[in-house]
């Protein structure tokens, strides 16, 4: 089958969202699609949606879920408008999110009826399970480590592959957000993502324009098994490990880690409205010693 796959680029986030359909049937999904946020003004706009909605519309397709790849931190998910823009189409994500949940809850100390049994979505999928989405085949690929939720999408000889693998030059997803493991990470690209056909096309779920060049999004397994810069065929385990540790060290935190979370592991739904009828993010803080 000879699939069409249309990428958006977020520019503010570098995130790609994609719009995979068959072209004979019109069958088709939305994988990881963003939802504006200032958090200035605390205020969600629609404007990277749009023009993923407009060309679902033009195109003629019928939506038939919305996946995410993972509990993104570092954009607001758009699942839930999108599914009110389009008849209610479900929301799926890698079961494993409930041990997102869990852990984010204790962290933000969410209310006690804050649900991690993953209710919030309306599909958990399960690593190596295939279910169709009309005329499309999708396989689940479990690809764990930037978070214990983390899955990737093989439909056709494409794979949608979130934060676990990016283009050669930008390496992989980072591994320090609660439950990240960099020994997960390097087992799910390593032998799993590189164990597929090397012509298989890899779709990745950011692009960070390193060194100013221009967006790009698409590379094979080949390419990434024989020139990912953190992570090819031939890296050690232990090197990837050391490496991807010392390295995400030095990272800063995503700009809207805690808004992020808070609102995709709750199913891309905002927080509850308090007894004023505004709803709120919950930020920890630290406190520095005094000098």
């Amino acid at each position: 089958m000879k699939l069409q796959i249309q990428a958006f680029f977020d520019s503010v986030t570098s995130t790609l969202t994609y719009v995979v359909f068959d072209p004979k049937t019109f069958d088709g999904v939305v994988i990881d699609p963003v939802l504006d946020f200032d958090p200035a003004s605390g205020a969600t706009s629609e404007n990277a949606l749009q023009p993923v909605c407009d060309f679902i519309r033009r195109e003629t397709i019928k939506l038939h879920f919305i996946l995410e790849t993972h509990a993104h931190a570092d954009h607001l998910s758009g699942s839930q408008v999108m599914r009110r823009h389009f008849k209610n189409v479900p929301v799926a994500i890698g079961a494993n999110i409930t041990r997102v949940q869990q852990s984010f809850k204790k962290i933000f100390n969410l209310p006690a009826d804050f649900p991690t049994d993953g209710q919030q979505f309306d599909r958990l999928l399960k690593d190596n399970e295939t279910f169709s989405a009309g005329s499309l085949s999708i396989k689940v690929i479990g690809t764990p480590g930037h978070t214990p939720a983390c899955s990737s999408y093989l439909i056709g000889e494409n794979l949608f592959s979130g934060d676990a693998l990016f283009m050669p030059d930008s390496g992989t997803g980072r591994c320090d957000f609660p439950d990240g493991s960099a020994k997960d990470l390097y087992r799910s690209v390593h032998d799993r993502i590189y164990a597929l056909p090397e012509e298989t096309k890899v779709f990745v779920g950011h692009d960070y324009q390193p060194n100013g060049r221009a967006l790009a999004y698409t590379c094979t397994v080949a390419e990434a098994k024989a020139k990912n810069s953190q992570l090819t065929a031939a890296t050690s385990e232990v090197d990837f490990i050391k490496f991807r540790q010392t390295r995400d060290r030095s990272l800063s935190a995503p700009r809207l880690l805690f808004p992020s979370v808070q609102f995709n592991i709750n199913g891309g739904h905002p927080p509850a409205t308090e007894s004023n009828g505004t709803a709120y993010f919950k930020t920890p803080l630290t406190l520095g010693n005094s000098t």
